[in-house]
């Protein structure tokens, strides 16, 4: 641990002393690091004078991972988590809210473009979208419930391939096609294609992808068919009309948790029998879920002043789930709105905009949960129907003066409730359940000292109700006393940038102050349920930062070389908890390492030539409420090597290799949080290797 801290403090002032040498020097001025562009809150806005706290994997991050999954992409930046249990199954939180995921995405709140993600029944299907299919992320960490409805995380903004982007303009040109397959370690194979095509003012782009792997642990095997279609028509010079859709097919299997004596003994077993229940090979554990989606979005430039966009949407997903001790059936169906009104005003020293609209969505689940007959449904234990809706009017004032001080003023109104009943195994009549209408507002401020320098600061409430699989978890029992988790979130922070472009640092410090936190807990059974804990206090620090070494050049061996860095630190405490004669109160936060390393270095040779190299480090991680079992620290290394712009005629070819987990740690990336038996570890991939080409047309 003394020794990556070292590092880090190193990194940093090796950044500091070699910033003020390159800014007395102005003989290199090769491309350098290009300025980001974001629009977080409706105005696109330079990462230097955001607001808030921003994360931003684009092309640049993602072209260096591996493109099996999103885990590596988002773990490279401070105060996100993403784990893998086993292929196809994640996790992800913002700032080390995993208490209320035993999968999935809980808390935070996700967009494929303009369109919600996350439905009404606040449930995210992530894993249901392929890397192909996205070309950014924007992650905006802390509660965003202002304009962005129930969240208690955070939100993600994900660009789908073939989109505009974050408020840049679309690229002009005709055709382009790219196809790329891959193979490596544990039968993984992957292949991707994709078209685009530009008539005028229509845009077309279509994204296929198939991908499987055997997975590392027994019964882990898992596969994801997938295709998507992004079309933008400019019908008229100030209005245009978008579509997204997109189907996922996708299996994988869940080899279940281990102890941490079956952990030691052989990592890649998937969970034995007992005396009390069958393994997770006999009982065929696993997940089916096949998800389609819709989006149609119309964006009017009224007049000068006025703009109108009108997003309309709509999901069906039908889900199966085998698990030890029944098999879950459920079928869901989602619609919704998301409408705003944008006026925009210059004057001499000031640029003026207010934003007001509306989200509105409704989500149908039907559960059904049966005995599981060796990975076949036989009696029926329970039949439940739940509906949730969600509605949130916003209002938003956002001030550029000067271009220099920037303030964002907003607040959202939130209607959230659901209503149920039950056939089996006792029928009940339909009951509503509706929360309190709650005002979520937000107030954030940054300014530019000067080109290179800018402070920010925000305050933000976040809420958040538990979701319908956590209201109807799988011990079947319909639980009306959970409540929504609710807090406000300071922070404050700086961005520096030197004039060169070559050294960029972003530092934030919160605290957020939860309350009614909703935690996961399993009874003897191996059924979870959910409760409300009391409160957390968390206080955090982030950094993130990149350093062009050596400036990008045509000339010499080395033609450039570039440095990363990511720094996470978590003091997350539980506040006043106690469960039953258990005292929890100021223990660690479950499923939170107190600190994340995250460093990369890309080496730029001649002939398209690049070796990038990336650690990790991440302490250990307390594993239930008590803090009595804790996950060791790990330190993951992996490299990749690759060669672009390989030409004949307008076909560009790219080849690369790379590998995983150099190391050879072992180490569990998706813990069970207080798990029954003591069932916590579910073992990573050992030392592991890929390759593969990618293949560009352009006409």
């Amino acid at each position: 641990m003394r020794i990556f801290l070292t590092f880090s403090i190193a990194f940093g002032l090796t950044f500091t002393v070699s910033t003020l040498l390159a800014q007395k020097s102005k003989t290199d001025t090769a491309t350098h690091l290009q300025e980001v562009i974001i629009r977080p809150y409706f105005s696109p806005v330079s990462l230097q004078r955001a607001t808030g706290s921003v994360g931003i994997a684009d092309t640049t991050v993602l072209d260096k991972q591996p493109s099996t999954s999103l885990v590596s992409t988002l773990n490279t930046l401070s105060g996100v988590r993403m784990e893998e249990r086993s292929p196809g199954s994640y996790r992800l939180s913002i700032r080390g809210s995993l208490l209320r995921s035993p999968f999935g995405v809980r808390n935070v709140k996700i967009y494929f473009d303009d369109f919600p993600l996350t439905d009404a029944g606040g449930n995210s299907y992530l894993n249901a979208l392929d890397v192909s299919g996205t070309t950014a992320l924007q992650v905006l960490k802390g509660p965003q419930s202002s304009i962005f409805g129930a969240n208690s995380g955070g939100v993600v903004l994900v660009q789908p391939t073939g989109s505009t982007g974050f408020g840049q303009p679309g690229q002009p040109g005709s055709t382009l096609a790219q196809f790329s397959a891959e193979g490596g370690s544990y039968g993984t194979f992957r292949e991707s294609a994709f078209l685009n095509q530009q008539y005028r003012r229509y845009r077309f782009n279509i994204t296929q992808a198939y991908q499987r792997s055997d997975g590392y642990r027994e019964h882990s095997a898992m596969d994801r068919k997938y295709l998507q279609t992004f079309q933008q028509f400019d019908y008229a010079t100030n209005a245009s009309l978008k579509a997204l859709l997109f189907y996922s097919d996708l299996h994988y299997n869940t080899p279940g948790g281990l102890t941490a004596a079956q952990f030691t003994a052989n990592p890649q077993a998937s969970r034995p029998s007992t005396p009390a229940t069958r393994s997770a090979i006999e009982q065929r554990a696993g997940i089916y879920s096949k998800t389609f989606y819709a989006g149609l979005s119309n964006n009017w430039a009224i007049s000068e002043h006025f703009r109108h966009v009108l997003s309309v949407y709509g999901s069906y997903t039908d889900f199966k789930n085998p698990f030890i001790t029944n098999y879950e059936h459920r079928m869901e169906t989602t619609l919704g709105l998301r409408s705003y009104l944008e006026y925009a005003l210059q004057t001499t020293n000031a640029r003026w905009k207010v934003n007001a609209g509306l989200e509105s969505m409704t989500t149908g689940t039907g559960f059904n949960n049966y005995d599981n007959n060796f990975g076949t449904p036989a009696a029926v234990q329970a039949t439940d129907k739940l509906h949730a809706d969600a509605s949130f009017g916003f209002l938003q004032l956002t001030a550029d003066l000067y271009d220099k001080l920037l303030i964002e003023l907003s607040a959202s109104l939130n209607l959230y409730g659901y209503d149920y009943k039950s056939t089996a195994p006792v029928a009940i009549a339909r009951k509503t359940v509706a929360f309190d209408t709650q005002l979520m507002p937000r107030a954030a401020v940054s300014y530019l000292i000067s080109n290179a320098f800018s402070l920010r600061a925000s305050a933000s409430k976040g809420y958040s109700p538990p979701t319908l699989a956590e209201v109807r978890a799988s011990n079947n029992v319909i639980n009306t006393s959970l409540q929504p988790e609710y807090g406000w979130s300071y922070e404050t922070g700086f961005r520096l940038q030197t004039m060169d472009g070559r050294f960029f640092a972003d530092l934030n410090g919160f605290h957020y102050q939860l309350r009614d936190a909703i935690v996961r807990r399993l009874d003897q059974a191996d059924r979870e349920y959910f409760i409300n804990a009391g409160g957390t206090s968390q206080w955090g620090l982030e950094t993130g930062m990149s350093y062009q070494l050596l400036p990008l050049r045509g000339q010499g061996i080395v033609r450039g070389f570039l440095l990363r860095n990511a720094y996470t630190l978590s003091r997350f405490r539980f506040g006043d908890y106690v469960s039953g004669n258990n005292d929890y109160s100021g223990n660690a936060l479950t499923g939170v390492p107190r600190t994340v390393v995250v460093s990369s270095a890309e080496l730029q040779l001649p002939h398209a030539v690049y070796v990038f190299f990336q650690h990790n480090y991440t302490s250990s991680i307390p594993l239930n409420d008590a803090n009595s079992v804790y996950a060791r620290k790990y330190h993951l290394l992996q490299a990749r090597i690759g060669w672009k712009n390989l030409r004949i005629g307008t076909t560009t070819l790219e080849l690369f290799a790379g590998g995983d987990n150099l190391l050879n740690q072992t180490y569990s990336l998706g813990n069970d949080l207080n798990a029954v038996g003591n069932r916590y570890f579910n073992a990573a991939a050992k030392r592991n290797f890929y390759g593969g080409l990618a293949v560009k047309f352009r006409k």
